[in-house]
This record gives structure tokens, C-alpha cells and sequence, in this order.
């Protein structure tokens, strides 16, 4: 919890047809990845989705937002990630975009996912942070080029890898704020998501 302006990552299960019930944030970039299941997002700039494994949502809670998540299923568990990063101005508008994969990055080992700018069809954040979602089959490496005054945190979501000579195993995570190459190895098959924060 708190390391540059990533601020909080949450790992959690729902049961079938449990949830968050609606909650008030402000001044939060907040952004679920599923994992597995589907989650039902409602809140209160009118919008209402469901997402599934794999898609992402980012909702900047600026000035102030009500929102809840549940899983809408009858038979089948969540499991999401939940994200906080700290905006880089305080009140900003409200806002809310999603990030589904293109068929091409189902296979790609490293997708930029999230970013400032919005580039390669990223969702945008308010905060010089871009993440990657890693994938890798076992035996796979990725390298990610850290540049000077920037730091990197890798959360491994499934699989088991080796990163900075380390041993990681699923809920763990490594993280450096040395520039330089960052390698990834994947032991087994790996998902993760790799941030590049200012």
C-alpha cells in the first residue's frame, strides 16, 4: 500500500451474487482487472456494465463518484483485482472507460493496457503511469526498459516467475526503482500486470 502513486491493490473473491454494495470515492483513479467471472459495475454518472476476463474498467472518481460491483452470477465466483492510483490533480471531472483486448493481444506476452496519453487503444489515466498485463507460457521471458526517475511494481495474478532472481508465486510482487531492464521469466504460465509509475 503506497508505493509512488500506486496506492492500494486489492485481490478479491465474490460469491455468487454478492457484492459492493454503492460507496462514495473522490480523488482516486480506480480500475478493476477480472480475472475470473463477470462483475457488474453501476454508478452514479449513469453507467452500468458488466465485464468479464480479461477486460478492464477505469473509473476517475475526481470530484466525487458513487459506485457499486457485484457479481452477477448465479453459480460461478469473481475474482478481481481492484486498483488505486493517486491522480496527479486533486477534482478532477468524473470519468469512466473501459480497455477490452483486440483479438491480437490475446497472445501477446506484454499489452499496454492503461496509460496518460491513451496510446495503442490504452484506457486513459490521470497520472503518468502506464501498466502493461503480462502473459507468458512456461519457459517465456518479457523484458520492460525502466527509464531513469521512473519505478516499477510487478503483481503476478496466477502462475509461478522468476523476477530479479526471485522466486514469485501467485498474490506476490516485485518491484525496483533502479532504471535499467526488468526480466520476467515465467516458470509456468503467468498473468500479471507490470506499472511503470513516475
Amino acid at each position: 500500500m503506497g508505493f509512488r502513486s500506486l496506492r492500494v491493490i486489492n485481490e478479491d473473491w465474490l460469491a455468487p451474487g454478492t457484492g459492493f454494495p454503492a460507496h462514495p470515492h473522490r480523488d482516486m483513479e480506480i480500475f478493476s482487472y477480472v480475472v475470473q467471472g463477470s462483475i457488474q459495475h453501476q454508478d452514479s454518472m449513469g453507467n452500468g456494465r458488466v465485464l468479464r476476463p480479461g477486460q478492464i474498467q477505469l473509473m476517475s472518481a475526481g470530484t466525487g463518484v458513487t459506485h457499486s460491483e457485484s457479481n452477477p452470477s448465479s453459480s460461478e465466483a469473481l475474482h478481481l483485482l481492484q486498483i488505486w492510483i493517486q491522480p496527479d490533480k486533486p477534482n478532477l471531472r468524473p470519468g469512466y472507460t473501459e480497455w477490452h483486448p483486440a483479438s491480437a493481444a490475446e497472445s501477446s506476452a506484454k499489452v499496454l493496457v492503461i496509460s496518460p496519453d491513451g496510446r495503442d487503444g490504452s484506457a486513459v489515466i490521470h497520472q503518468q503511469a502506464d501498466v502493461y498485463r503480462i502473459r507468458l507460457g512456461a519457459g517465456e521471458t518479457v523484458t520492460h526498459a525502466l527509464a531513469p526517475g521512473r519505478a516499477a511494481w510487478f503483481q503476478l495474478i496466477r502462475g509461478e516467475a522468476e523476477v530479479f532472481g526471485n522466486r514469485l508465486f501467485a498474490g506476490d510482487a516485485a518491484s525496483s526503482e533502479e532504471a535499467g531492464h526488468l526480466i520476467i521469466h515465467a516458470a509456468e504460465p503467468v498473468e500479471g500486470l507490470l506499472f511503470d509509475l513516475a
